[in-house]
């Protein structure tokens, strides 16, 4: 259900859809995907001025829809352990199953 104030078929409620559907396709549950879902709904709706109270960070950044599904965070693009457990298993690199995602990184890069 999408969150309050959202009517049924206005765009902010197709948009609840389409991320609780791509939620549930990388594999999270649907409770969590709802839950995704309604708070990048509630954020667009303040950036985009429907929202009669917004919070700063909502309104400071980058919108989810720009990002495009870019991770944030420190290193090579941000990449998640597991994108970077990916790279390092395409690389063919030995013991990268017992890695922190520090060690990861640093041998994909030389690797790389």
């Amino acid at each position: 259900m999408p969150p309050r104030g959202v009517k049924k078929g206005s765009k902010r409620d197709r948009q609840y859809k389409e991320i609780v559907k791509s939620e549930k396709k990388e594999g999270r549950s649907t409770k969590r995907a709802k839950e995704i879902a309604a708070r990048t709904v509630n954020k667009e709706k303040a950036r985009s001025g429907e929202s009669s109270s917004k919070s700063k960070t909502s309104t400071s950044g980058r919108s989810a829809s720009s990002r495009g599904g870019k991770q944030s965070g420190k290193g090579p693009g941000g990449r998640t352990r597991q994108q970077l457990y990916d790279d390092a298993k395409r690389l063919g690199i030995e013991g990268r199953s017992n890695m922190s995602k520090k060690e990861l990184q640093h041998a994909v890069a030389g690797a790389g």
